[in-house]
């Protein structure tokens, strides 16, 4: 399974988070990676705790035929048509697109490759609540725990509430 974490804090060119995620799902299918899977959207709190303003995530599963690194350049092209601006960590940002998984692959990342499963995302309750919509069970190709297992055992004060149902 594939499995891509979308978030945004920031107002795009598409209009507000809700609607930025959902236009680049549409641009992720037009590049070859179409959505077989989508969670609600969630509020979520920034991780670490700061004073901008609160994320909209949600996860998807898609099929595609690109590699690993063919999908994350994708992901990267589109975070900039978005108007993604890379600099600082955890800044506030008009779209986040993570590849979280990829068909149990485990890579350490490098010379353009993304490090699967991503190296967050079990501690990260907004990446771990929508995830478990899409594929209840699914297991940590590392470590082989399973998402309720993850969501269950995370750190206290992470909020990542649905907001659609």
């Amino acid at each position: 399974m594939i499995l891509i974490g979308l978030g945004a804090n920031l107002p795009s060119e598409f209009g507000g988070p809700a609607a930025t995620i959902a236009a680049a799902i549409e641009e992720l299918a037009k590049a070859g990676a179409v959505t077989t899977a989508r969670s609600r959207l969630y509020r979520s709190a920034p991780v670490p705790a700061s004073d901008q303003p609160w994320f909209l995530n949600e996860v998807i599963a898609v099929k595609t035929q690109l590699t690993p690194r063919n999908l994350l350049a994708v992901m990267h092209r589109i975070e900039a048509q978005f108007g993604r601006e890379r600099g600082e960590r955890d800044a506030p940002r008009t779209l986040d697109l993570d590849l979280l998984a990829y068909d149990g692959c485990v890579q350490s990342g490098g010379e353009g490759e993304p490090t699967l499963p991503h190296p967050r995302l079990s501690h990260r309750a907004f990446v771990l609540r929508p995830l478990a919509e899409i594929a209840p069970g699914w297991r940590h190709p590392i470590t082989g725990d399973t998402v309720e297992h993850l969501i269950a055992v995370l750190p206290p004060g992470q909020i990542a509430e649905p907001i659609s149902d």
